[in-house]
This record gives C-alpha cells, structure tokens and sequence, in this order.
C-alpha cells in the first residue's frame, strides 16, 4: 500500500470514529435546539444576552440545547442552557489557532472536521435557532435550510432571532431570488423570523407536538439522513 494510500485510509478511519462519537453521544440529548451564533461577541453585548434568554428558556421548556462550543453566541446558550433545566452540549472544532470549550457545556464532543460536526448540528435537533452572526452561521444555516428544501431532512423550525439583524437577508431574498424564481414562495417559509423568545419556544414546541404525535412519543430521535 503507497503512502498516500495508507494516510488517506487512515483519514477515512478517523472522519467514521468521530461521526461514531456524535451519534453515541448525541442520541442520548433529543429533543434539543442547535443554536448558532458569532463566536465574536463578548458577554456584555446585547445579542450574547439574547442567546441567554433564548437559551435558558428553550432549556427549561425540556430542550437540551446544542452550540459549537467556542465563545460567544456559542457560550451565551450554553450558559443559558446551563441556568435552564436540561443538557448543554457543545461540539468543540480544533482549529489552527486552538478553539477552547466554554465552561458551559457538560456535554463536549471534539471534532477535527467541519463536515462531520455539522451533520451533529443538524442529526439530533429538532429545531435550529439562528442568532446574529458571520459567515460560519450563515453557512451552517443555509445548510439546514438546503437540506430541509431539498428534503434531505424532514423541514423543522429555523427560527432566527433579530429582527434589525436579519430583516435586510430576509428583504433581499424577497427582492432578488423570489423576483428571479431561484427560490419560492414556499422556500422563504421554511424559516421564521422574531424578537420574541416567547414566540421561539412556541414555533418550536408546537413542532415538535406534531412530529410526535405523527412519530409517536420520542418524535423520531432525530433526522433520517439519506
């Protein structure tokens, strides 16, 4: 066997024992809440704030909650999720310049691929909240909404919360893919936009009242992925 045979036989084993990680562990959290958010924001910003509220609420209405495990928006639901009454589950990304777990999650999976960590976001959540942030949330969120769209998953609630932040998205989807038919009607209701934390735990538990009572009582355990 050459070298570069061997090493990417090698790759292949590691990219199977980290998806094997994630599912040992992560089918043990449902139902839960993935939320994403920028890595950026310190504790004292309002949107770190927001994820909180969010956070602990989603928690204590018996959701375990799922980040990526960094700073930032990512830190602020893990608090919250730790403040509320169910699992805080952060899944760690090794990077170049080493990204540490936050205090938060009592649960944390590590990853060194970005591919298998983002199946983990989206195989056990029931539903994805999307909070201010870059291009690593806008990427994970267009993600699921692809895979919702393309019925790769069956569709759950997106829910992106901020309305200053995310109504310019919102409006130019409007203005430009709709007018030019790339999405429809019906694509730009696969995601709900609020202020309200309140109106984020209903979208989401009436959702998942429904999936159980179309799956029975454990609603699936999670997304069937092709």
């Amino acid at each position: 066997m050459s070298d570069r045979r061997a090493k990417d036989t090698w790759t292949l084993f590691k990219i199977m024992a980290e998806f094997v990680e994630g599912f040992e562990t992560l089918r043990l959290v449902w139902p839960a809440v993935t939320i994403f958010g920028s890595a950026r924001l310190a504790p004292g910003h309002r949107y770190y704030q927001d994820a909180v509220r969010v956070s602990e609420a989603l928690s204590g209405a018996g959701f375990s909650v799922i980040t990526g495990g960094g700073s930032g928006i990512m830190e602020a639901a893990n608090r919250g999720a730790a403040e509320g009454a169910s699992r805080s589950i952060g899944l760690n990304i090794r990077l170049p310049r080493e990204q540490q777990p936050n205090p938060f999650a009592d649960t944390v999976v590590h990853f060194q691929y970005f591919f298998a960590r983002k199946v983990m976001f989206v195989k056990y959540a029931c539903a994805l909240v999307g909070m201010p942030g870059g291009y690593g949330t806008l990427d994970e969120i267009f993600e699921a909404l692809t895979l919702s769209q393309t019925g790769k998953i069956s569709q759950f609630p997106v829910v992106l919360f901020g309305r200053a932040f995310w109504g310019g998205l919102f409006d130019w989807m409007r203005k430009e893919p709709l007018r030019e038919g790339m999405v429809s009607e019906a694509d730009l209701g696969l995601f709900h936009l609020t202020d309200s934390v309140d109106e984020v735990v209903d979208v989401i538990q009436r959702d998942y009242a429904r999936r159980q009572q179309e799956r029975g009582p454990r609603g699936g355990d999670g997304h069937d992925m092709p």
